[in-house]
């Protein structure tokens, strides 16, 4: 999306249990100057994220000092934590599976063009007569 520097680097996964709430850290830019943390449920469709998992990340996100979260689920998220992030001073964008899949598709992460169709047009200039 743009994010960091190379495509490697951009956005490091931290990977360790006890990583106190956070997964993974976004440079917004590419000397790392401003950074965007990142919290990610995997949950099945019927299990919605509550408003006690976005304030456990906000805690986290308290605790690094940071004004800027992501939490992204598989699922959805409850009216709650929907309501909850309006009225932070934090700003935390929450991405639902839907959403999700919509940004996947959008930058080609983890998709393959299945089919292209051509669509052609008649060249009006190609039968003009000199």
């Amino acid at each position: 999306m743009g994010y960091g520097g190379s495509h490697e680097n951009a956005a490091p996964r931290l990977d360790k249990s006890g990583d106190g709430g956070i997964d993974g850290v976004i440079d917004e830019d590419r000397l790392g100057l401003d950074r965007i943390y990142v919290q990610a449920k995997r949950y099945s469709s019927h299990v919605s994220v509550g408003r006690p998992e976005v304030q456990g990340f906000l805690g986290s996100l308290v605790g690094v000092g940071a004004a800027k979260g992501v939490f992204v689920t598989t699922s959805s998220f409850s009216a709650p934590p929907i309501d909850f992030v309006r009225h932070l001073p934090q700003r935390i964008v929450l991405i639902d599976g839907d959403r999700l899949a919509d940004r996947m598709i959008e930058h080609g992460v983890g998709v393959r063009v299945a089919r292209t169709v051509e669509v052609k047009r008649l060249d009006e200039d190609f039968f003009v007569e000199e």
